[in-house]
């Protein structure tokens, strides 16, 4: 009998408690134990931002009062967390034994999708906690999709703009290399007339599947119409041309079965990350690579010049 293999179940999400009561942290983690929920807990402002950005919870149990000597209350870390793109859409549920109106009209008002007073009932707890991560969920699969081309599958500008930023960010603290290969389709508005816009919107798919097929760990994108970009964390730029060669070969040996003997082709620039490359340097140095494997023939694959480089910075 062949063994049977189960797919990984994925992460538990992540709740962050913050309150100035040990009590209250051992009380959640002891209830909340059954629940599939990986707990971590904070008992003043300090640490339960620096705890957000390592932790990344789904969820934060935030009380409103963090005792006489914090430097801020929960209202602020709130405002604090809904005012940085990277935090402002975790879902925060207050829990305060304040029975003030306004204190939860303020938390809502602020952005705080629940408030609980204390003392509360675990169920009621578990039950909100619950609607607070399906919110979370929801959240993130509409972020995604906002950055998701919706005929290739692949990210789209939104995307790469913020994705290149990050790993140029990243390769530049850790010394790590990064390439970036911008690519399009050659000759495509011939084969749009020629074929219909039908057909083009297959040329496109294909295409994307192609490019999307490597890493895991890279990130495909189109860019724009017919022109696409890969991403290559952890890539130098003799790795980058091999990549965009595989690419370019599939391409231009793909059989349509509506159009024997057809060839598409597509070209590809390819350009390195240094320290003098920001985000639009480094884009702009791959597009001139782009644009001159276009003017000496198509169908070719050519790496940003050293001295293009220089002139762009320039």
């Amino acid at each position: 009998m062949s063994e049977q293999f189960s797919p990984p179940l994925p992460p538990p999400p992540r709740l962050l408690v913050v309150d100035d009561s040990e009590l209250i942290h051992r009380l959640l983690k002891v209830r909340l134990k059954f629940e599939r929920i990986e707990i971590n807990t904070a008992s003043s402002s300090t640490e339960a931002l620096q705890l957000v950005r390592e932790f990344e919870p789904d969820v934060i149990l935030l009380d409103i009062d963090l005792g006489v000597g914090d430097p801020m209350d929960g209202f602020e870390i709130l405002s604090e967390l809904k005012s940085d793109p990277t935090t402002k859409d975790i879902a925060v549920i207050f829990i305060s034994g304040s029975t003030e109106t306004m204190d939860r009209v303020r938390a809502l008002e602020l952005g705080a999708i629940d408030f609980i007073g204390k003392p509360f009932e675990v169920v009621e707890l578990k039950a909100r906690i619950r609607s607070a991560l399906r919110v979370r969920s929801v959240v993130r699969m509409l972020a995604q999709k906002a950055r998701i081309d919706g005929l290739t599958g692949l990210w789209n500008r939104a995307f790469f703009d913020a994705r290149l930023e990050e790993e140029i960010t990243a390769a530049g603290r850790h010394g790590r290399p990064l390439s970036l290969i911008m690519c399009d389709l050659d000759r495509f508005k011939s084969l749009n007339d020629q074929h219909g816009h039908l057909f083009g919107d297959q040329v496109i798919e294909r295409f994307a599947q192609l490019l999307g097929a490597g890493r895991t760990t890279d990130f495909a994108c189109r860019y724009g119409g017919e022109e696409f970009a890969l991403i290559l964390p952890d890539t130098d730029r003799e790795q980058a041309l091999q990549a965009a060669e595989r690419v370019r070969c599939s391409i231009e040996s793909e059989q349509w079965l509506d159009h024997p003997g057809l060839v598409v082709t597509a070209s590809f620039g390819v350009s390195q990350y240094r320290v003098d490359l920001d985000q639009s340097l480094m884009v702009e140095a791959a597009d001139q690579a782009l644009y001159r494997a276009k003017e000496t023939g198509r169908n070719r694959v050519e790496h940003a010049q050293p001295d293009l480089d220089e002139r762009l910075i320039a």
